[in-house]
């Protein structure tokens, strides 16, 4: 059931659709102050004023935050998240609210993401339950539920609440983040989450602060979604002229693997969106070497995204130990798929990290 909102009304729609914040993200402060633990922001909230992700707001003393709705709904290929260890070939119904936290120039869901930060955006917000939620997902046959288009980490409590109708239906789930976490936030999210896909944007915090943000508390959350047992997917979007230099890259890739050469790499092509017109698209030879550097820092699942069928071998999964194709896609499509349900290479039976069955 859709509700109509003009651009100023947007906010007082929204904080209707509201509930009180999860005790675990919040902390009392004095004179009614709120500290929130959504996000990597940590904001200090005063009575009667907003995060800097503008959906969560203190009233009175406690946190309201976003529930009750959806602005984006879509089912379409876990690919497309992009999971590529996780279920190949499988859909997922993929919900988001609006707001985020950053304010990327070139984001491509800006319209629900940048929505009571930019007039030009904002979605109407579509009522709806968890259980409506998890009836789509059934009838379209999906077999992942996962929360993104705006940052998830800043609508947690209403994520948990639909994964919590989503996983004992058998569904796994996932969150499609820009990574910039708390530890509380990740404990929040654990019993409930099995993928989480992080944007690590830059290896420069000069560029992330661009961004609204600060590199430290990605790398961070790339370390502690990793040691919490989450299913972990890492995407660098190449945007020549801001995150495409050798060095940049060099830095990405032995960070990842520092964490684990396991943690698949997606290096995917930037397009022209939103703010950022002036940058070149990003061609095949500029993803290319970002995977063979990838591959030089012992990586041994890297991936290019967004020009399906002229990257090569960069869009397929082969065997770390014994090079077998074991998956051959092109662009979302699996074309062939031989991981065995246990996650094993069926040649040499070597182990392929993710979620397979």
């Amino acid at each position: 059931m859709p509700l109509s909102a003009t651009a100023t009304s947007l906010a007082e729609v929204l904080d209707e659709m509201t509930a009180e914040g999860a005790a675990e993200l919040t902390e009392h402060l004095s004179d009614d102050a709120l500290r929130c633990f959504a996000c990597g922001h940590r904001c200090l909230i005063r009575e009667g004023k907003r995060g800097i992700c503008k959906v969560r707001f203190n009233e009175d003393g406690h946190l309201r935050v976003p529930v009750n709705y959806v602005a984006a709904l879509a089912c379409d290929p876990t690919e497309k998240k992009p999971f590529f260890h996780a279920l190949p070939g499988s859909d997922t119904l993929t919900f988001g609210m609006l707001g985020c936290d950053l304010h990327c120039a070139y984001c491509q869901n800006w319209v629900t993401s940048q929505a009571l930060r930019d007039d030009a955006a904002g979605s109407a917000p579509n009522i709806v339950t968890p259980e409506r939620l998890v009836a789509m997902a059934k009838a379209y046959g999906a077999s992942m539920v996962g929360s993104s288009y705006n940052e998830p980490l800043i609508t947690a409590e209403w994520a948990v609440e639909v994964f919590k109708h989503a996983k004992p239906a058998g569904f796994r789930t996932a969150f499609i983040s820009n990574g910039n976490a708390t530890p509380q936030v990740l404990d929040y999210l654990r019993p409930w989450t099995d993928c989480y896909k992080i944007d690590l944007k830059s290896m420069s915090d000069r560029n992330y602060r661009q961004l609204g943000g600060v590199v430290d508390n990605i790398l961070d959350t790339v370390k502690m979604v990793h040691e919490r047992g989450f299913w972990e997917e890492i995407v660098t979007l190449l945007i020549p002229g801001f995150n495409d230099s050798e060095d940049e890259l060099k830095r990405a890739a032995d960070f990842i693997a520092s964490v684990s050469p396991d943690i698949p790499w997606h290096v995917t092509a930037f397009h022209q969106d939103y703010k950022m017109n002036d940058n070149a698209n990003t061609t095949v030879g500029q993803l290319i070497r970002a995977c063979e550097i990838g591959r030089e820092a012992g990586l041994r699942y890297i991936y290019a995204g967004n020009l399906p069928g002229k990257v090569g071998r960069w869009e397929n999964t082969y065997c770390p130990s014994c090079d077998e194709l074991l998956v051959e896609r092109y662009g979302y499509l699996i074309q062939e798929m031989k991981v065995t349900p246990a996650g094993k290479c069926p040649s040499c039976g070597e182990n392929i990290p993710g979620i397979w069955s």
